[in-house]
């Protein structure tokens, strides 16, 4: 590495250091776990992701839709941060499995709109949850509490905090891109407003004291083991949601550059990052997309730019605390309507009027429920509402011809009558049942041909489904002869435990299939 890089990495590390403080401090205090966790977040996961990652620019720290769920399980268990704790190291540790497994490359399959759902959601419940800071009274985690008690907290305003929101708005929105280029617009507005806050003695809430020391080292194994199955739930949640969150940014990252990352490295690298989080009782978060564009525009090439970037948060930390516990709420409140905007997603709002009504549905149920009824349950749902949608598709898509031919023997002046059906597309759980309706419907005639030579897919239900035809055919008497794909024929005779296909006559194309027929007549 030679020396202009590694200036520039330095360089570009303490400006995103410079991008990173108020956000980090702002996910803290949303979270429930205080302005220092964030910070020791950004600190932790920001450098040891860097250290062991598969993306050299890559930033981690603490991120909009981690913070929201990280949020809700700290609801989940109040009074009990041990708990918290093992929710987030239970996180860490799948996030490592998921990278010895690979699994960021299946990322990738997550229909759009349940991405489109879930981070509209985010932003939404980040705005929302900054209405009561932003006008001066006590924060709440309960999106319900803060909606219909909105007029009360409105009629008991604190006008001096709600002039610094409007400040710190003001200041992040309308900042020209002359000066946020060289300073980012959040940093101006928490020097700039804390002071006024400072010079003014303005009665607002602040972030509080910030220890200015290292964390306490705590292995969280104190928790209720009646609530494991809880721990677990939050904990893949997280494990999924920053597995997804990196794996955007990794593939943006991939443009920018023209290189492509090691997604296992990645994972294991975060997963790491969350574990030692969960040691420290830290946040836990995934890579930043924002921070990590940051160094990239500032020369960041390589993984020591992330780790001076949390060097820098840490020299912060134990020089600046006292300062940063001066911070106001409402300041805050101001930079994360900002995030909250920044996290909707435009790209589908561009276009949701030319999109089809599944995804729609897909969009909106994913929506409503992150932000009214449960993150777990509103991924759930997306996936099982998606996963219906593609399956009505797929048998949409799947064709079942049936027809009679007449089988001419010429030595014998013979003619046999047969049905022949024909199935083209895929034959699976979705479609198994029509198969065996369209079977069902046939006139009876001593042969049946069914040619499968043209299906894509033939799962186990469908293979199943078919050992049931051939039984309930032996018992009328008729004979059922199969065509299929070699590769289908060799599944259905490995796993052929009745010795029904055994039985059946298997053929490749049609014309062997009529040919068995003329030589057994």
């Amino acid at each position: 590495m030679n020396k202009v890089r590694i200036k520039n990495d330095i360089l570009a590390g303490i400006t995103v250091a410079v991008v990173a403080l108020p956000l980090a401090l702002a996910f803290g205090v949303v979270s429930g776990a205080g302005a220092s966790a964030g910070l020791w977040g950004a600190i932790i996961l920001g450098f040891f992701a860097a250290l062991l990652g598969g993306v050299p620019v890559q930033v981690s720290g603490p991120t909009g839709p981690m913070t929201v769920v990280f949020a809700a399980v700290v609801l989940s268990f109040p009074n009990d941060f041990s708990s918290v704790m093992m929710v987030v190291l239970c996180a860490g540790i799948i996030q490592i499995i998921f990278g010895i497994v690979d699994l960021g490359k299946w990322v990738k399959y997550i229909p759009y709109p349940i991405i489109s759902g879930f981070m509209c959601g985010i932003g939404v419940i980040i705005i929302i949850l900054q209405i009561n800071p932003f006008l001066g009274a006590e924060s709440s985690s309960s999106i319900i509490y803060i909606l219909t008690n909105f007029l009360d907290t409105l009629n008991n305003i604190n006008y001096q905090a709600f002039s610094i929101g409007i400040m710190t708005i003001a200041i992040v929105f309308f900042t020209p891109k002359k000066i946020s280029k060289i300073v980012p617009a959040p940093l101006i507005a928490l020097f700039l407003v804390t002071t006024i806050s400072i010079l003014f003695n303005f009665e607002v809430l602040t972030i509080g004291e910030i220890p200015q020391s290292f964390p306490d080292f705590n292995l969280p194994f104190t928790f209720d083991i009646y609530r494991l199955n809880e721990i677990l739930t939050f904990a893949i949640t997280l494990a999924v949601l920053g597995s997804i969150d990196t794996q955007l940014t990794s593939v943006l990252v991939d443009s920018r550059m023209r290189i492509k990352h090691n997604s296992k490295k990645e994972l294991i690298g975060q997963g790491v990052g969350n574990t030692l989080c969960s040691l420290f009782g830290a946040i836990p978060g995934s890579s930043a997309t924002m921070r990590t564009v940051v160094n990239m525009n500032n020369g960041g090439t390589t993984n020591l730019s992330g780790m001076v970037h949390a060097i820098t948060l840490l020299l912060i930390v134990l020089i600046l605390a006292p300062l940063a516990s001066k911070i106001p709420l409402a300041l805050l409140a101001g930079i994360l309507f900002k995030v909250g905007l920044d996290i909707l997603d435009y790209r589908f709002l561009k276009v949701i009027t030319k999109v089809s009504k599944q995804d729609l549905i897909i969009m909106f149920t994913v929506f409503f429920l992150t932000v009214f009824v449960d993150l777990i349950m509103a991924v759930g749902v997306g996936i099982t509402i998606s996963s219906v949608l593609a399956v009505y598709q797929m048998s949409r898509s799947t064709q079942m011809k049936t027809r009679s031919s007449k089988v001419s023997i010429e030595d014998h002046n013979k003619h046999f009558d047969i049905n022949i059906v024909k199935v083209k597309g895929s034959l699976f759980f979705g479609t198994a049942y029509s198969l065996d309706n369209t079977l069902d419907r046939l006139k009876d005639h001593s042969i049946v041909i069914l040619d499968c030579k043209n299906i894509h897919i033939l799962d186990i239900s469908a293979i199943f489904k078919l050992e049931e035809i051939i039984q309930k055919f032996k018992e009328k008497d008729i004979e059922l002869i199969l065509i299929l794909k070699y590769r289908h024929k060799k599944r259905v005779i490995n796993i052929d435990k009745s010795n029904l296909f055994k039985s059946t006559k298997i053929y490749s194309s049609l014309d062997d299939a009529i040919n068995y027929i003329k030589k057994i007549n």
